[in-house]
């Protein structure tokens, strides 16, 4: 069966595609994570679940890091996602569904990006366990 002439046109390409292609497939060097900003000290064992009612405010330190406070900042539960959660830091807000009374490790957050007087969600991200800290002042 003879060629087209389209076909020899874009065989004459492979070659040049194919690193291309695969660079895109590969992953690159994985850069470190800044630790996040205030410092924080782990004071005790992870959980997988925290009950919503031991938690009144959460603060986004960064798109890998959230610390779910209890009222008066008494009990700090710092949670480092598995993966990078893009946009997260920048919503400096999300959301979450369950039905249960307790958010837990593999529970979806959900950052909430502000378009014009309203929120969308944004991608979802799983959570980690709720680790137990001190943060530095």
């Amino acid at each position: 069966m003879p060629f087209h002439a389209a076909t020899r046109g874009l065989l004459r390409l492979l070659p040049l595609a194919t690193p291309l292609a695969l660079a895109a497939c590969t992953q690159g060097e994985t850069r470190p994570v800044p630790p996040p900003e205030p410092a924080a000290e782990v004071i005790g064992e992870a959980r997988d679940c925290l009950p919503l009612n031991s938690f009144s405010t959460t603060e986004i330190r960064d798109d890998y890091t959230i610390d779910f406070m209890s009222a008066g900042r008494r009990n700090v539960w710092r949670v480092t996602l598995p993966n990078r959660c893009s946009g997260l830091r920048a919503a400096d807000t999300f959301t979450y569904e369950t039905s249960l009374t307790r958010l837990c490790r593999n529970d979806i957050i959900y950052p909430l990006q502000r378009i014009g007087n309203g929120f969308q969600r944004a991608g979802g991200c799983g959570l980690a366990p709720f680790v137990p800290v001190k943060l530095d002042k």
